[in-house]
């Protein structure tokens, strides 16, 4: 409140503030009733209440007035806004309209699903038990008769795997199939007569950057169905994630363990990217880099097809495969060749083998692509650039001769059984041992001593 003694056309009005949360101080003017002017000791006592007034309102939200001072029949008034809370309209992802962020997290939260595994070690520790691991991911729902979406570093491995919905209710889970090379797994639930919610899948190709897109998830495995918002940063980044290069779409969406296999939405309320990974210190290869603002999440466009041949085969049928164990050429110097992928083994029957290539080939191009090193062949097949039934030239080294060969890449279809390895799920413990705690975990099971 502030009384202007000034003799002009301002000068009877009184200010009034009134505090709305969230937003600024609001003035107001109304008619004040002419009063004295007060001693110079008045005013200081006037502005050193007016200020404590004033500074309660800003720490509570609120604004006070105080009429007549230290006058007899002095009065204190409190503001409340009278604004009416807006209600957030249930809406139907259309793909037409734009939505507001309510809008998108009511319409796919119920879509959304937090995965809890847990993953039994095959050896065993010190007193002869087995350690079990807990892990923890997202997912998203894509049918009503429950299969779902999630990352394969989420469930590969699991030996037991629960999903549990927004509204509280958890259904044990079977893993149908995935892939690791893509980072894609799909699992599902028998909903019995529960009516399941599955997401609306968009295009991912129409993403443009700067964007706004939401992701849905479990930052850290216990903020559960938690929704962070940014922009698209970059579009195809690549990334290589256990030697295994990815395209991914870039964000600055806040992506935390936990939110992996969670959905990225577009602002219609589309799935269009499946979250995978955070960019940490660690991949900076310094450990006081501090990285904030960086998510990475898989194109739907890449993977959709190979979802669709997951939840009919079970795997990945597309996938190009040669048939071909490797090493590193440098381990062999008896070739000759000092870089290059040393064939160790080559399956009988198999594209290698029907293309020519013999063990103890060292390859050291697949197509235009450059060998140097086994990691060079994993990251060829890895790149997505072959699938199966693509032709590529070989070039490799045999006896001292270069030579080519064309191979026609097969099918995972072909790969021999006990060549098929799953990668183990994360653990929940850390790589290095902070305190004890982990490290009786790690040797003596989770609980112990507990």
């Amino acid at each position: 409140m502030y009384n202007s003694e000034n003799n002009n056309d301002r000068s009877r009005y009184e200010y009034h503030y009134t505090y709305r949360p969230g937003g600024e101080p609001v003035p107001t003017l109304e008619p004040a009733a002419p009063q004295k002017p007060k001693t110079g000791m008045g005013k200081r006592i006037v502005a050193g209440v007016l200020c404590g007034a004033l500074l309660l309102g800003s720490s509570f939200g609120v604004g006070w007035l105080v009429r007549d001072h230290f006058n007899s029949g002095g009065e204190t008034q409190l503001y409340l806004s009278d604004r009416q809370l807006p209600e957030v309209e249930t809406v139907s992802v259309t793909g037409k309209d734009r939505l507001t962020y309510p809008q998108i997290y009511q319409a796919n939260v119920d879509s959304s699903v937090s995965i809890n595994v847990i993953s039994v070690s095959q050896g065993y520790n010190f007193f002869g038990r087995q350690v079990q691991t807990a892990s923890s991911g997202s997912g998203f729902i894509i049918s009503k008769d429950g299969y779902i979406v999630t990352n394969y570093h989420v469930v590969g491995g699991g030996t037991s795997v629960e999903v549990t919905l927004n509204n509280g209710k958890t259904y044990p889970a079977q893993i149908v199939g995935g892939d690791p090379d893509y980072d894609i797994a799909v699992i599902k639930v028998d909903p019995g007569e529960d009516e399941l919610q599955p997401v609306v899948l968009g295009s991912s190709s129409g993403l443009q950057v700067g964007d706004e897109v939401v992701a849905i998830g479990n930052p850290l495995g216990e903020l559960t169905f938690s929704m962070s918002e940014g922009i698209v940063s970059c579009l195809n980044r690549e990334i290589t994630v256990d030697n295994t290069p990815f395209n991914m779409i870039q964000v600055t969406a806040a992506v935390n363990s936990g939110n992996s296999g969670g959905p990225l939405f577009n602002i219609y309320g589309e799935v269009v990217g499946i979250v995978s990974a955070k960019y940490s210190s660690n991949n900076s290869g310094s450990s006081s880099a501090s990285v904030e603002g960086l998510g990475f999440a898989i194109p739907i466009d890449d993977v959709l097809s190979m979802i669709k041949d997951i939840i009919e085969n079970g795997q990945v049928t597309s996938k190009a495969y040669m048939g071909v164990s490797v090493a590193d050429a440098a381990y062999y110097p008896d070739t000759g060749v000092r870089s290059g992928a040393y064939l160790a083994e080559v399956v009988e029957g198999g594209p290698a083998a029907r293309a020519g290539l013999q063990v103890g080939d060292v390859i050291t191009m697949i197509g235009t692509t450059t060998i140097t090193s086994q990691a060079d062949v994993t990251s060829a097949m890895g790149s997505k650039s072959y699938r199966a039934g693509d032709t590529t030239t070989v070039t490799f080294v045999r006896g001292g001769q270069v030579m080519t060969a064309e191979l026609t890449f097969g099918s995972t279809t072909e790969k021999p059984q006990e060549e098929q390895t799953s990668q183990p799920a994360p653990s929940s413990q850390q790589d290095n041992y902070g305190n004890m705690d982990d490290f009786f975990e790690e040797f003596f099971g989770s609980g112990f001593g507990r």
